[in-house]
């Protein structure tokens, strides 16, 4: 195989392995209530959003600002996840590292809702 089939090759296989274990990390917090609830949102912002921003930057503020929220979640589930695989009894670092996990869920919710506060009052 010639050195530029290779390197195609080399990265479509990286490409494929990435988005299999994306896809098996999207499964994985879609267990999580608070992860399908803020997708519902979502779902329900997105048309809003387009019907409502009068610019493509504040359309992409508006969806932004959620889709913040839906990463945040994310590695809030990791931080979780990561947390019960060291040891399930309670522990006061334990506890510290959810609660900063949620803390930054409810900092992106506050970010977003003051997102589409000031686009839609401005």
């Amino acid at each position: 195989m010639n050195p530029l089939m290779r390197f195609l090759f080399h990265h479509w296989d990286h490409l494929l392995r990435a988005t299999r274990y994306s896809l098996k990390g999207l499964r994985a917090v879609w267990r999580e209530t608070a992860f399908r609830q803020e997708l519902a949102v979502l779902l329900f912002a997105t048309p809003l959003a387009l019907w409502l921003g009068s610019s493509p930057l504040e359309r992409a503020l508006l969806i932004g600002s959620w889709l913040l929220v839906m990463v945040i979640e994310c590695l809030n589930c990791a931080v979780e996840a990561i947390t019960d695989r060291v040891g399930t009894e309670r522990h006061a670092l334990s506890g510290q590292a959810k609660d900063a996990g949620s803390a930054a869920v409810f900092l992106a919710i506050l970010t977003a809702i003051s997102t589409w506060l000031v686009v839609l009052l401005s």
